[in-house]
């Protein structure tokens, strides 16, 4: 699905309501408004119920976006509001991500219903106008060189998407993927209906009796938090639009994203000047004519290939690794026989620093001449104490719960079968992970990757997977793990 596509049938679903109210009502003012009512209803009902599905995806594009406000106000006068953002990432990011989904559904609802036509008119252009800040700044970081503010005008560079730190606006969750340039034009486009809504408010057309509006509207909101919910709060989210979805192997996709990507044609090469940040583009023709005035001491280059046959998608990120630091990518997912992985991105708890004494010894290296020559023989010479900073941890008793009601259960279940078990989080500090397995008393492997890869391949947290030989059989929510004895009846045979 692409962004046309979609807007295509917004337009075709918007034309078909706006016909039948024009024959079966008398109620409309004007043919193109009232399709400019069904138009911008029906775009935020879809975009608001494809992140309804998966409100968690939300409430991670808004962590990001929380970031980047925090590192963008760092730099400034008002650097004293920056510890605001990550407070807000912490607490509160899946609350302003399920406000924001009930909020532009309902709101799709009222544009089609005609309900509060100035205060609907008023929200809506106020909701583009901060979705058009929103994209628009996430959009201009791409003009930033790195080490430069945002707020540092004079400073901007050439267009660079890396530079971007949020390279989706999220607008559509995981349905489509929109670059944020175009999520910008698209919300300046929506700014053109807005003001004709405040503008002509009151030539809106309004469906139904008042009391039928607000029973339609009291009822898509109370319906749309419950499903919000439920798709997080509860369970999974019940459509999975994400690449790591039940049947997928992820092994095989890894592998063939990764032959797609090689094969794929070079069409040209992007220069960047490290001293001054000029961007240069060149197809690769004129490139192999000039590349001599490029050297790699002034220039940092990048090859710009053709779309891979097979789009590249996270799990070609999929990659984890050992307490030691060693690659456990191939060993994880090559295992034959049913396993178990439990993904815990965040382990939650509080790391505080103490402090011990502990003996130093001094020793002294003499040196005794022997038949077989000189030979070092270390003599003590002193104990000394040395205050030592540690770490300890208190965890969170309610994850620890969690854990020791679903999943140490599993994983118990699983070892007594004689099948492997292990845990995915991102966290590379042993000592953590050693006080965390300790709290819960489980003897099983832990492995590292990106959080945010681990936040895509499953909501919950913990989340429980089952996997066969690189494939994933299927995954929970940890609120509706079923017991072993289940799961191997139904998917282990």
């Amino acid at each position: 699905m692409t962004l046309g596509k979609l807007l295509l049938i917004v337009a075709a679903i918007a034309l078909v309501i706006t016909v039948l109210i024009r024959f079966t009502s008398k109620r409309v003012k004007s043919l193109p408004l009232s399709f400019l009512q069904n138009f911008a209803g029906v775009l935020f009902i879809i975009s608001g119920w494809v992140k309804a599905i998966d409100p968690m995806g939300t409430a991670y594009k808004m962590e990001q976006y929380f970031g980047e406000f925090e590192s963008t106000f760092s730099g400034t006068s008002l650097k004293s509001i920056a510890p605001l953002f990550p407070w807000l990432a912490d607490n509160y990011a899946i609350h302003f991500a399920v406000f924001m989904i009930v909020f532009e559904i309902v709101l799709g609802l009222m544009l089609i219903l005609g309900a509060a036509p100035r205060f609907t008119a008023w929200a809506f252009l106020l909701l583009v106008a901060f979705f058009t800040v929103l994209t628009g700044f996430t959009y201009l970081t791409g003009y930033v060189p790195k080490d430069v503010n945002f707020f540092q005008f004079g400073q901007w560079g050439p267009y660079v998407e890396t530079n971007m730190k949020v390279t989706d606006c999220g607008c559509f969750g995981d349905f489509i993927k929109l670059k944020p340039y175009t999520s910008f034009l698209k919300d300046i486009f929506l700014l053109f209906p807005a003001i004709i809504f405040v503008v002509a408010y009151r030539r809106k057309h309004q469906l139904f009796s008042t009391g039928m509006r607000t029973g339609l509207i009291a009822l898509a909101l109370v319906g749309t938090t419950l499903y919000c919910f439920s798709n997080y709060l509860w369970d999974e989210p019940h459509i999975d639009f994400r690449p790591f979805k039940v049947g997928v192997n992820i092994a095989q996709r890894k592998a063939d994203e990764a032959a797609a990507a090689a094969e794929a044609k070079p069409l040209a090469y992007r220069m960047t000047n490290k001293a001054s940040g000029e961007v240069i583009e060149l197809p690769i023709d004129q490139y192999l004519k000039v590349y001599a005035q490029y050297p790699e001491e002034q220039w940092d280059l990048e090859q710009i290939k053709e779309q891979p046959a097979i789009p590249t998608t996270k799990i070609s990120d999929f990659e984890v690794y050992g307490p030691d630091g060693s690659d456990a990518t191939e060993g994880l997912l090559s295992q034959a026989d049913y396993n178990f992985i439990i993904v815990a991105y965040k382990l939650y708890g509080e790391e505080q620093s103490a402090s011990r004494m502990v003996k130093d010894s001094v020793f002294v290296v003499d040196t005794l001449i022997t038949e077989a020559g000189p030979m070092p023989k270390p003599r003590l010479i002193e104990v000394k104490d040395r205050e030592e900073v540690y770490k300890t941890y208190t965890w969170d008793e309610s994850y620890l719960q969690r854990w020791r009601e679903r999943l140490v259960p599993l994983l118990q279940a699983a070892r007594a079968a004689g099948q492997q078990a292990a845990v995915l989080t991102a966290y590379t500090d042993l000592a953590r992970i050693d006080s965390f397995r300790k709290a819960l008393g489980i003897d099983v492997p832990f492995y590292t990757g990106d959080d945010i890869m681990l936040k895509t391949i499953i909501r919950s947290n913990p989340g429980p997977m089952l996997m066969k030989a690189g494939q994933v059989i299927n995954k929970w929510h940890y609120k509706k793990l079923p017991a072993f004895s289940d799961m191997k009846a139904q998917y282990m045979q």
